[in-house]
């Protein structure tokens, strides 16, 4: 039998709108004594049933994977992985002939809160950030395949930097089904190639989800000189080569700007036009002059915790004060945050301040968020973390 997680007087509301976390403060009592990562059940003061989920002793007390009585077994996940495939395929993502990496499942956005799944080509590249499904990870491994159609032929488990350390679970990173060892791979995306590394590059290997912000990147680099500040594996910059005069990618990483050149060489060879830079973006853009009219501006996470959120924004802010101070006249800027804590607003503020601060008149062109393979959960607004805004700079 599950533990039985009992709350307080009032604080079954959120869990009733279906809100997909349970904050220990909410908690009157625990009974059944479960371990990090167990599946408890969750009532209401009145002893009414609430949600089935998995138990942290932290601040997210319960993170809910189901809002009716369940068992939470292989024929559970199973069905919860099968919609996550179907909707990939519904939204047209899932197939598509020019694009073989995607993401299958994306944490609250799919009910499966704490576990990510990244396809790239017949690679599922998977991360636990919960002991919950750490703990079921060869279970869900093995149903990868079966719930792809037969896509899917090696799991990659890549949990060892993102499951709680307090936790002590030891995590090995590894090929959980199938593989032969194998770091990385070419794979598509809207026809363009690139090469991933799952083993050691960020996040599961490639930022799938600024996808739809680097096909509207596409759209308006044409004929212009181009920054691409973070620039990481360039993905920005490959897009960008299609139609610009210069494409220059700056990241702090030597191993990241290696990899941009690469990427660029495998869709436009030896292309002059291209040039990458590694070193401190502040400095580079401290130190430049106004000879670029579009840069963008995709920075890791400045705030991965609430207590952070004050000096995020002032970063953002003199970042984005910097670009627009220094971008050509009729120049244009793509800036994101990626930072969860950080909301739409607040970053929006941010950006406002930044230009207000340089005296150039600035519009917006358009605003972008995180694609359909990383679904915001309309009942937990935390899931959309991903801001995006192109400006125009007078």
């Amino acid at each position: 039998m599950p533990a039985t997680i009992i709350l307080k007087k009032g604080k079954e509301q959120s869990v009733r709108r279906y809100h997909p976390w349970i904050f220990s403060g909410a908690v009157a009592s625990v009974s059944g004594n479960p371990a990090e990562g167990d599946v408890v059940e969750v009532f209401a003061w009145d002893k009414t049933y609430l949600a089935t989920g998995h138990w942290a002793p932290g601040s997210i007390a319960v993170r809910i994977f189901s809002f009716v009585k369940c068992s939470p077994d292989r024929e559970f996940f199973s069905k919860r992985l099968k919609e996550a495939m179907q909707y990939r395929v519904n939204a047209g993502i899932a197939g598509k002939a020019d694009t073989n990496v995607w993401r299958l499942v994306h944490g609250e956005g799919d009910g499966l809160p704490g576990l990510v799944v990244d396809i790239y080509g017949n690679v599922a590249v998977m991360q636990a950030h919960t002991a919950g499904f750490w703990h079921i990870r060869e279970m869900i491994a093995g149903l990868l395949p079966e719930v792809t159609g037969g896509l899917v032929t090696a799991v990659y488990d890549k949990s060892e930097g993102t499951l709680p350390f307090m936790a002590k679970l030891n995590p090995s990173n590894g090929f959980l089904v199938g593989g032969n060892g194998e770091p990385g791979t070419v794979v598509s995306e809207n026809g363009y190639r690139f090469r991933v590394d799952w083993e050691k590059g960020q996040k599961t290997g490639f930022f799938i989800d600024q996808r739809d912000s680097r096909s509207l990147l596409g759209r308006h680099s044409n004929g212009r000189r181009v920054l691409n500040m973070f620039g990481y594996t360039g993905g920005f910059s490959v897009y960008a080569m299609s139609n610009a005069e210069l494409v220059h990618t700056v990241d702090s990483s030597a191993a990241a700007t290696a990899l941009a050149d690469e990427n660029v060489k495998l869709n436009f060879g030896d292309d002059p036009r291209h040039r990458s830079f590694t070193t401190d973006a502040f400095s580079f853009m401290a130190g430049m002059e106004r000879e670029y009219d579009l840069i963008i501006l995709d920075p890791p996470a400045f705030a991965k915790h609430q207590t952070a959120l004050n000096q995020a924004l002032q970063g953002y802010r003199r970042l984005n004060a910097l670009a627009i101070q220094k971008i050509r006249p009729g120049g244009l800027l793509f800036t994101f945050s990626c930072s969860q804590v950080v909301s739409r607003d607040d970053f929006r503020r941010s950006v406002f301040v930044a230009a207000a601060n340089t005296g150039r008149n600035v519009r917006i062109l358009s605003q972008t968020g995180q694609p359909a393979d990383h679904p915001v959960n309309i009942y937990h607004p935390e899931s959309e973390y991903l801001k995006g805004l192109v400006l125009f700079i007078e």
